[in-house]
């Protein structure tokens, strides 16, 4: 079981990335893996903390979450030999940074400049071009240093989707209890309440996210870590990623152009709650009112699309049992449940 060691969530907490590399033990390397925009808005921030603190320092620039970066990457943290990578920017950055830092046996520290998904402290990472459209294990941060004035001036439209990837495990962690009777394979109450607590944490203060305050941020931020976590203590990402997921990672297949995938994984959790039995309506409210999408069309993607993706989710996770495994769905009965639902008019 792999934990962070420390959590730094404040305003210009990013100054003190030097400080908390020191207390960790980290002596004298740090290279820093950015997207190109995210560099140029806080990398020197980061650097000069680094610096001030007696650290030599190198970047790497990261577009897209592709196995060929992950290579850039690890071929960047071999010739510079790090104590400690930094990943700095949002889920793409950070799951390139903390693949290849596992891949090279470096220490890894996420730092996120938005709140859009989990993978900012979870021991998984979604890269695009693997053979499977799943997550892959990686070792957790053993920091988090979010900033919430840096994460505060990204669009809402990134945090809203950090919602819809935190309701979304109300119906994973249903799946995991499902699975768990059906198939006798391990179910954790510990990591699965904690799971559950941070979809609660944003259906209670759904509003204050909706109103863009730095309160709301921290509530979603508290909430993702928490999920990382929870991931952590399971061991898998059981407890965060279930049916919903497997929508969304389908959609990923078929759409052109497919939304964030916070916000797809939100979409999902209406469809599935459905399927579940829950209160698919709460979960819903709860997304319009932080702004999230709700509809296909708030999704941007074609009706079409959203119909293949629920008959094939079912084959995503096909060592997991889902909902999806006791309701099979056709062409007919996904654009059905899309309807019932609001997804699709």
């Amino acid at each position: 079981m792999q934990l962070p060691r420390e959590v730094v969530i404040g305003k210009d907490v990013l100054k003190l990335s030097g400080e908390i590399c020191q207390r960790l033990g980290y002596t004298s390397r740090a290279l820093i893996i950015a997207g190109p925009s995210t560099f140029e808005l806080v990398g020197d921030v980061v650097e000069d903390s680094l610096r001030a603190s007696g650290y030599a320092t190198r970047h790497q620039l990261v577009r897209e979450s592709r196995m060929s970066y992950v290579d850039q990457s690890r071929e960047a943290i071999r010739g510079f030999s790090p104590d400690v990578v930094l990943g700095v920017g949002g889920g793409k950055t950070i799951d390139v940074a903390k693949l290849s830092s596992t891949q090279e046996h470096v220490p890894f520290i996420s730092v996120p400049t938005t709140a859009s998904h989990d993978g900012i402290a979870s021991p998984r990472a979604s890269i695009k071009d693997l053979p499977t459209p799943t997550s892959v294990e990686t070792q957790s941060p053993t920091a988090i240093i979010a900033d919430t004035k840096v994460i505060s001036g990204a669009p809402h439209r990134l945090l809203a989707s950090g919602c819809g990837d935190l309701v979304a495990k109300y119906t994973a962690v249903h799946d995991w209890i499902l699975g768990h009777k059906r198939t006798g394979e391990y179910y954790g109450d510990y990591a699965a309440a904690l799971s559950n607590l941070s979809a609660t944490l944003v259906t209670r203060n759904a509003e204050l996210i909706g109103s863009h305050t730095e309160e709301g941020f921290r509530v979603v931020l508290e909430a993702l870590l928490s999920c990382g976590v929870a991931m952590s203590i399971a061991g898998s990402s059981r407890p965060c990623s279930g049916s919903e997921h497997a929508f969304s990672h389908a959609l990923d297949q078929l759409a052109p152009r497919p939304a964030l995938h916070g916000e797809q994984c939100g979409v999902g959790s209406i469809m599935m709650s459905y399927l579940q039995g829950l209160d698919w309506r709460t979960t819903k409210r709860t997304l319009m009112v932080v702004g999230a999408p709700t509809t296909a069309k708030e999704l941007g993607i074609d009706p079409q699309h959203i119909v293949r993706a629920l008959v094939r989710a079912r084959e995503v996770y096909p060592e997991r049992h889902t909902i999806l495994n006791e309701k099979v769905l056709d062409e007919t009965s996904a654009k059905e449940l899309a309807r019932a639902t609001g997804i699709l008019d």
